[in-house]
């Protein structure tokens, strides 16, 4: 297979268009051609007079060596496995967030059944929960933004992007457009599925499990784990609803637990499992209109149809400390995003046509364990809680966010007005000066990332611009120590994903899914695989 690159195209022209194009340009004689694709497709805007798309083609040809000036690719190779093995009780999947449904993918996929124990409900419920939080304020401390079929990647932006280099990330692309995702993602440089189609997709991949004999207890929390000799025999669980309590055994469990799972924390703290406290971040989630970010970002000159724009942007202090933006929303709205009673966190969400009036993005400060009052490994874990307790109270004590226009945080005085940007939190905001609750190392950093921003995309300090606190959940406060084959200390267990400290999103949360899956399976074979 041959790929062309830096294929520069200025009009809205359809893909078969610009496959003619190339091959006319290149001499590719079509009767040469078996098949074709995009590869890669991208926004250049560096120069906001000439904003055009960037593309790269993979054609399949024949007589590949008459073509030897165009560079050469392979598509990745995965491993294949036999579909034997001699399970004494079915592996134990907890949590069903990216992690672990493609652990459980992977492992149906070679004649393996798990079970996969959510403390949740399915997501078709779980949106139930989420409208009636932000409708009434009631929060289902089980089924929230943060629990639930899908993990909390679901109710974001369905964001592929990814720093990880590995070739299960293909992999991972494929497998959601199996199950429903547009095949667009399998080329943009910044693909994305959308809250909306996330949720169908979900629930699709949750019918491919059980069709192959998987099988998903919702409602159901581990409380307590069976161990002896340091190895694993099962878990203790509990039903949310009625409360029963049940014991399922189990030689193998992968902890799929997610980055808000403080119950899970504090129990493996108490079992002995080897976890140690890890650098996240906190901070705020900053709205525009997306229609000011588009400008910025793109000019008014291209008469292309494009996407809402994005951005990404990093600010290093003098003092050492990072203020960085995350998880950036077009077109999206800021989620209430508790999990516990009277706190307050948030994050953001778009559908996939990402055309509400407001951009927002996580706009955070990093801290390190040196910023926790003790050496306990939970330290991080109640530093994230005591801001979300602040927060609540700032806010009004009835789940409202407590909000600030950009010109009002940084001259340190509460907010009494609305400008051009309206909030898009649920269930509703109060005027707040959130330097109140917030270190100052947090807020100085913070006020200084935002006016640097505003030299790189301008807009960005706009007075008018709103901060909604607090966003804490940007990752794990912990790590679940494991080694070489991904086991724990506790014998048969494997820490996994976002929660374990592992990953960060939804692309390497579901890698790290995949290589749990493959090293359960290779060891059982009593194989090594490098992965």
């Amino acid at each position: 297979m041959i790929r062309i690159s830096n294929i520069i195209i200025r009009d809205d022209i359809s893909d078969d268009e610009i496959f003619n194009l190339v091959i006319k340009k290149h001499h590719i004689k079509l009767t040469d051609v078996i098949d074709w694709h995009i590869s890669k497709k991208s926004i250049d805007a560096r120069k906001k007079d000439d904003v055009h798309y960037n593309y790269s083609i993979d054609i399949k040809v024949k007589n590949e060596h008459k073509y030897s000036k165009f560079s050469h690719v392979k598509e990745p190779i995965f491993p294949n496995f036999i579909a034997k093995h001699s399970f004494k009780t079915p592996p134990l999947i907890v949590g069903s967030g990216p992690a672990g449904l493609f652990c459980a993918l992977t492992l149906v996929e070679h004649g393996i059944k798990p079970i996969i124990i959510e403390q949740g409900k399915a997501v078709e419920d779980r949106i139930k929960d989420i409208e009636e939080f932000q409708k009434n304020r009631k929060l289902n401390v089980n089924s929230n933004v943060q629990f639930g079929e899908g993990g909390a990647g679901t109710f974001s932006d369905g964001k592929l992007t990814t720093g990880i280099n590995s070739p299960f990330c293909k992999k991972v692309l494929q497998n959601f457009v199996k199950f429903g995702a547009p095949d667009e993602i399998l080329y943009l440089s910044k693909p994305h599925i959308g809250t909306d189609n996330l949720i169908k997709i979900i629930g699709n991949i949750r019918k491919f499990i059980i069709s192959k004999g998987g099988h998903f207890l919702f409602n159901t929390k581990v409380i307590d784990f069976e161990i002896q000799n340091n190895q694993i025999y099962g878990v203790i669980t509990q039903n949310v609803l009625d409360g029963k309590v049940d014991k399922i055994s189990a030689n193998h469990v992968i902890l799929a637990i997610g980055h808000s799972s403080r119950d899970t924390f504090k129990k493996i703290y108490e079992k002995g499992f080897l976890i140690e406290k890890k650098n996240f971040s906190v901070g705020v989630r900053i709205e525009h209109l997306q229609s000011d970010i588009n400008l910025a970002q793109y000019g008014n000159t291209t008469k292309l149809k494009l996407p809402p724009a994005d951005y990404k942007l990093a600010y290093h202090s003098p003092s050492g400390r990072s203020c960085y933006t995350f998880c950036m929303c077009p077109g999206g709205v800021v989620m209430a995003s508790s999990s516990e009673f009277n706190t307050i966190v948030t994050n953001g969400m778009s559908n996939f046509a990402r055309d509400n009036i407001n951009a927002n993005s996580a706009l955070l400060v990093s801290v390190t364990p040196d910023d926790f009052e003790d050496s306990s490994p939970l330290a991080g874990m109640y530093f994230q809680k005591d801001l979300e307790e602040r927060a609540f109270v700032l806010g009004g004590s009835n789940y409202n966010a407590p909000i600030q226009r950009v010109e009002d945080f940084i001259y340190n005085r509460k907010s009494s007005f609305f400008g051009k940007v309206k909030p898009s939190y649920l269930p509703d905001v109060t005027f707040s000066n959130l330097n109140e609750i917030l270190p100052d190392y947090i807020s100085d950093t913070l006020k200084d990332g935002i006016l640097y921003f505003d030299t790189k995309l301008k807009g960005f300090a706009d007075s008018d611009s709103l901060l909604t606190g607090l966003e804490t959940r940007s990752s794990s406060p912990i790590r679940i120590l494991r080694n070489e084959i991904l086991q724990s200390n506790i014998r048969g267990v494997y820490p996994c994903g976002e929660g374990a400290g592992y990953a960060g999103g939804i692309m390497s949360a579901s890698v790290d899914g995949i290589k749990c899956a493959i090293s359960l399976i290779t060891m059982q074979k009593n194989m090594i695989i490098f992965i």
